[in-house]
């Protein structure tokens, strides 16, 4: 497989150039079931060999366990690297329970835990990863761009807020990117957030842009088993009915991969990617692996045009899906804006 290096953009209107697909590494700590820790890191070499160049992780992974394996390949490749890493998420005892905090002494706090984690000076992009409408957005960005005139963080993200929400936040201190679930599964970013971004030059970071495996064709008999610490056993569309039907909406996605001799992830990402031309924003969806041949394959991705009438093909399905993105779905911007 071609290890030829992804094109590059801009992240945000004055950042670093970055590989127009990153390297989302949640997996590899918790959430999949087990990870070899040597081939995980084999593969964040092949990303970096690929051109994949945003690494994005957070405190939350493992309980900071996934900052901290990823601190040797940042130490290794700093320079080489756009780091991101985000605060918010605050996990208890109870596996069932997390809390938001978006207070300014917990934002001081949780950033001094990740620089020590990772083994920075400096984070690259430091995230809001969920929102807590309790406290003003204003509180909290200022408190975030407090992080960045210390020379703590050079740029700052959001996760899950709504266009309004973004543009609020971008009045306050520059915004350089939105992350946010977006897939062919998952299109309700679309509503608002898209837009305000495109309108601000907000770089739009896809997370999950295969649908949590679901995309691959892994599940298309709903009866894998994700037992073993994978948390997909609990999500809405992974579950009973809701599998089988979301299995079915397939088709066209494997037809149009067959045209291309591709997979369908790679055609999952590959219009995941091509939203860049539709809203007229940059696009940076962040896959995770643990497995460098399919770091490559994803890579590839990025080099596969779809056809106005491959588009076409696709466009239905997001409508046609079953079951939410969560059980619970209140802390995404999806459940602000309903």
């Amino acid at each position: 497989m071609s290890t030829e290096k992804i094109a590059t953009v801009r992240l945000g209107t004055d950042g670093p150039l970055v590989g127009v697909q990153g390297f989302g590494a949640m997996g590899i700590s918790e959430f999949y079931g087990d990870t070899d820790e040597a081939a995980a890191r084999d593969t964040l070499e092949a990303a970096l060999e690929a051109g994949v160049t945003l690494i994005d992780t957070a405190d939350i992974y493992g309980r900071g366990a996934n900052e901290e394996f990823l601190a040797p390949f940042v130490a290794k490749h700093r320079d080489e690297i756009t780091l991101a890493t985000k605060f918010a998420v605050e996990r208890t005892d109870d596996p069932h329970h997390r809390g938001i905090r978006n207070d300014p002494a917990y934002i001081r706090a949780a950033v001094e835990g990740s620089l020590r984690r990772l083994g920075v000076d400096v984070i690259d992009l430091y995230y809001m990863h969920r929102r807590d409408p309790a406290v003003p957005l204003a509180e909290s960005v200022g408190a975030m761009a407090e992080l960045v005139e210390r020379g703590l963080v050079k740029q700052l993200g959001l996760s899950e807020v709504t266009g309004a929400e973004l543009r609020e936040a971008h009045a306050v201190h520059p915004i350089a990117a939105l992350q946010s679930e977006w897939s062919l599964f998952s299109r309700d970013v679309e509503r608002s957030a898209v837009g305000a971004a495109a309108e601000l030059g907000v770089t739009f970071v896809p997370y999950s842009p295969l649908g949590r495996g679901f995309l691959t064709g892994a599940f298309a008999d709903a009866t894998t088993d994700l037992s073993g610490g994978d948390f997909r056993q609990f999500q809405p569309r992974f579950t009973g009915d809701n599998a089988r039907r979301n299995a079915a909406l397939l088709e066209p996605v494997r037809e149009v991969a067959e045209a291309h001799g591709a997979t369908p992830a790679q055609i999952a990402l590959a219009w995941v990617q091509q939203r860049a031309d539709v809203h007229g924003l940059t696009v940076v969806p962040i896959p995770g692996t643990r497995k460098r041949a399919r770091l490559l394959e994803n890579a590839a991705a990025t080099r596969i045009p779809l056809s106005e009438r491959e588009l076409a093909a696709l466009e239905p399905i997001a409508a046609q899906v079953a079951g939410d993105r969560y059980p619970d779905m209140s802390s995404t911007s999806a459940a602000r804006e309903a």
